[in-house]
């Protein structure tokens, strides 16, 4: 159980009215299921009205709903299974919402990224980046999508640019052998956390290289390891997790680095795009519009 919801929970109960006490006895034992409930289902569950559970939130210090529900699903993220949280989407929505209900959850994703990101640590990642000679990227799991989107776009701005793809951590060591105090290493790792991708940053650490970690909080285990922590939520979708805002945020990341290293990129851009007319890289679209 999450220490702070439960913290709160015993620090206000006395002041509690009865049903807001159901609901607290409900989420206590049953917060794996809470955690994926609307306001309204959850309080016909507890058999008390929606207006309850909201002023319940309330009463925790808590802005609404939607935050109780987030620290409910923050304390079960790794620990449920693939199938369970399968199995708790399929009980918490209809099919036909699907569609919008993840749109608004990313949506309220990004926003929360954004409101809580630590500004001066990001740019003080992009300043350290830029500098550095090398920049090996890793991501395991689905954040190897993220890993290959940077690696895609750091190449224009950085040649040195390394993607580390490695299924063992043994592998992921030996890519990084000949790393020094002048490189940089970008881990990015969202529950359920990567050993690799810990292990990676404690080996670069070590050996002096600038380290950035791009994870969900800073008490991940690859952010403890990490001389910078780029913090984005990645809320469960079911049994996927939404990587809207670490895309974001790697978005920002190329764009300030570029943006720092403005006349070398424009060379090599201007470069690329007499390859890309030479040899009839990309399709040419007519625009018939007008």
């Amino acid at each position: 159980m999450n220490i702070q919801l439960a913290d709160r929970i015993k620090q206000y109960e006395k002041g509690f009215s009865k049903g807001q006490r159901l609901i607290a006895k409900y989420i206590m034992e049953h917060y794996d299921i809470a955690a994926f409930m609307t306001a309204s289902k959850l309080g016909t569950v507890v058999g008390v009205s929606e207006s309850t559970v909201v002023r319940f939130a309330v009463e925790l210090g808590y802005a609404g709903y939607p935050q109780l529900q987030q620290a409910m699903q923050e304390m079960i993220r790794n620990r449920l299974t693939s199938v369970q949280r399968l199995e708790h989407t399929a009980a918490g929505y209809k099919v036909e919402d699907l569609l919008d209900a993840t749109i608004e959850q990313d949506i309220d994703i990004i926003r929360r990224t954004r409101e809580n990101i630590d500004h001066p640590e990001f740019y003080a990642a992009a300043e350290a980046l830029t500098k550095a000679k090398k920049v090996y990227i890793l991501g395991a799991g689905s954040s190897l999508a993220l890993a290959t989107f940077l690696h895609h776009y750091m190449q224009l701005i950085c040649p040195d640019a390394v993607l580390i793809n490695a299924t063992s951590e043994a592998q992921i060591l030996q890519a990084m052998v000949k790393i020094t105090d002048e490189d940089a290493v970008i881990g990015i790792s969202f529950p359920r956390y990567s050993k690799k991708a810990v292990t990676a940053i404690k080996y670069a650490a070590d050996r002096g290289a600038a380290t950035v970690a791009i994870t969900d909080s800073p008490v991940s285990p690859i952010s403890q390891a990490a001389k910078y922590t780029l913090q984005a939520r990645s809320d469960m979708v079911s049994f996927v997790d939404s990587l809207v805002a670490p895309l974001s945020i790697i978005n920002a990341l190329i764009v300030t680095i570029a943006i720092k290293k403005k006349e070398e990129v424009a060379a090599t851009l201007q470069s690329l795009e007499q390859i890309w007319d030479e040899y009839g890289t990309y399709e040419k679209v007519d625009d018939k519009s007008n």
